[in-house]
């Protein structure tokens, strides 16, 4: 049920201004406007989620905080309470007449309206974990998804936090307990994942419990951050350290030798399975609506497809126009990227001096970009971007690059994490496109403006679509091209095609697994030969698509729609066609559902044209 409610943030500070718990609680009499109604909902939401409460870093460690020592519940009881939470929130949405609302609120309305509907069409399937489809795996998994959080999202910034950080280690053993109890509930439904991510969690899990409790990351944290503490002195500091050794090795490091014992438990059901949720069941149906829930679009599988085959065709018509411009005439598009991936010019040195120089470049990349940016954008989000490496425990497990919203006290900037387990498969012609993607202008530039807009409901700074983010994602690295960013540099602009076509790859592997049966080899095999990536990158990959069905399928379907957004401004508007208003309209109302994005844009055309030139 994580995906159930995108909705984080701002509502906490709105609440605390207006006078705080009380105003909550007194608050739910019938809202006077849909935007408090969201709010009321919103801040429901997270004071039950204290994980998510903990994220969003605007109480932990004040007086107000009732939550930074407890962690969410697990199970079908919680599930089946949001679903019930979901439920009442459409009663009370619903009490608004859509049609009487002006266009903002129609927004609002939209959204809030899609967040709960699309939560609730997973209530058929029984065997739904609260945890979402697969409770533990080696991606999303609470199995690496706890330890992230502990190590990233709670801030020991004061004596209350730190204590604090020791009790939610406390009761992490029993949570983990409870998500290895969903995956064995689901096991008995028939719902077990694909033996690659069976073995790829055991693997983690054993890799986390690795060396003395004492070593483990976890504590490691805690001597950290909690020894410069001044309201913290040295017998208590050292109280609480050896009950967060205590926790780690009488808690935590058996719950996840259970938890492996589990996995192992299933390896036998795991091998008879295929790679996509085809074969779970209602598996049809599901897909379908992991497909309408990702792409915000009607598209069925096969439309997307035979969508993603086409783009495949253009695309490596391009970069086979490139690569014989360079020389490399021979071979397959995979034979030569191969080629081109091996040349000493693009490698770094597999060592910690390598690493640092990856790091480095991702940051001079940025520099470059950002003093062109006012050429493009009304406005430049004030937000600070931090480049790091994935934390090495959770390496293998995680994309080449993501990125991490900053948190909303500002004692978090927001953060591209680089993958640098391999230093030679961060290839320099690379580099520039993720980095684009991932910072500026993509994920950085739009989460950022998001979290700055004025006067607009706090849910719509705050709320997540992936086709819309990731589309935008996409479109950056295309605008990068279009604004010279790869004028000196083919083999760049090399790595934006490599990194297009890796998402046209992404329509036909994704659907190919979760709706026509292809297996996990057949889909690494297809999307080796046609990207030239690295087979370790690729299987990556995907794994993660087998983890988190449609997903992929978002961000080409979110790039082609603004794209050709865009292109009907640009034929609408002619010569009154203005990219930075373009870029605001997408922007400036927060993340939408890409039909409404649709209906954005038409208006903003209507309403230039009807202005008097």
């Amino acid at each position: 049920m994580k995906a159930v409610f995108k909705i984080f943030g701002w509502v906490l500070l709105a609440a605390l201004l207006v006078g705080g718990y009380a105003g909550y609680r007194v608050g739910f009499g019938k809202p006077f406007t849909i935007t408090q109604l969201a709010d009321r909902q919103a801040l429901d939401f997270v004071l039950r989620n204290p994980e998510l409460f903990t994220q969003i870093g605007l109480v932990d460690g004040t007086f107000l905080d009732t939550h930074s020592g407890k962690l969410a519940d697990v199970g079908e009881d919680k599930r089946d309470a949001d679903y019930a939470r979901a439920e009442r929130y459409l009663v009370e949405l619903r009490q608004f007449d859509r049609v009487k609302l002006n266009t903002q609120d129609q927004i609002t309305y939209d959204i809030l309206e899609d967040q709960y509907t699309s939560g609730l069409a997973f209530k058929p399937f029984a065997w739904m974990s609260s945890e979402g489809l697969y409770p533990i795996n080696p991606m999303w998994g609470t199995n690496v998804g706890m330890p992230t959080f502990m190590e990233n999202g709670h801030t020991i910034k004061n004596a209350k936090t730190a204590e604090n950080y020791v009790v939610r280690l406390e009761a992490m053993g029993p949570k983990l307990d409870a998500v290895t109890a969903e995956m064995q509930r689901q096991a008995q439904a028939g719902v077990v994942l694909p033996i690659s991510l069976v073995e790829r969690s055991i693997q983690i899990s054993r890799d986390t419990i690795a060396g003395a409790a004492a070593d483990n990351a976890l504590v490691q944290k805690f001597t950290r951050d909690a020894t410069p503490l001044k309201d913290l002195d040295a017998a208590k500091r050292e109280a609480l350290t050896a009950r967060a050794v205590k926790a780690v090795e009488t808690g935590i490091y058996p719950a996840y030798e259970r938890m492996i014992a589990a996995l192992e438990g299933v390896k036998a059901a795991a091998q008879t399975q295929g790679s996509g949720i085809g074969r779970l069941p209602q598996g049809a149906e599901l897909y379908a609506i992991y497909l309408k829930q990702m792409t915000t679009t009607d598209y069925t599988a096969e439309q997307i497809h035979q969508l993603g085959l086409s783009e495949v065709a253009r695309i490596s018509a391009e970069m086979d126009t490139i690569l014989k411009a360079q020389g490399l005439t021979r071979g397959t598009l995979a034979e030569r990227m191969e080629i081109l991936n091996k040349r000493p010019d693009q490698l770094f040195p597999n060592t910690d001096e390598g690493r640092a120089q990856i790091l480095a470049r991702y940051n001079e990349i940025m520099r470059e970009i950002e003093t062109r940016m006012p050429e493009y954008f009304n406005s430049i989000p004030p937000g600070q971007l931090r480049i790091e490496r994935v934390p090495v425990a959770l390496e293998k497990g995680a994309a080449g690059g993501s990125y991490q919203a900053a948190a909303l006290d500002g004692s978090r900037p927001g953060t591209f994490y680089a993958n640098l387990r391999d230093a030679t498969e961060t290839p320099r012609y690379s580099m520039r496109t993720l980095a684009y993607h991932e910072g500026v202008p993509g994920h950085h530039f739009q989460i950022d403006t998001a979290l700055h807009l004025k006067g607009l409901p706090l849910i719509r700074q705050q709320t997540l679509y992936t086709a819309y983010a990731e589309g935008w994602g996409l479109y950056a690295e295309r605008l990068a091209a279009e604004i010279g960013m790869y004028k000196d540099d083919p083999l760049g602009d090399l790595g934006r095609l490599q990194a297009e076509i890796f998402r046209a790859v992404r329509l036909v592997v994704d659907t190919g697994m979760h709706a026509k049966g292809w297996s996990r080899e057949q889909a690494i095999a297809y999307m080796v030969a046609n990207t030239g990536m690295a087979e370790s990158d690729v299987t990556t990959e995907i794994e993660r698509y087998m983890a988190l069905p449609g997903q992929a399928c978002a961000y080409k379907i979110g790039q082609l729609k603004i794209l050709e957004l865009r292109e009907r401004a640009k034929t609408a508007l002619g010569d009154r066609f203005n990219i930075k208003d373009f870029h605001s309209v997408v922007l400036d109302n927060g993340a939408v559902p890409l039909t409404v994005l649709e209906r954005l844009v038409d208006a903003w055309i209507a309403k230039v044209k009807a202005t008097p030139a």
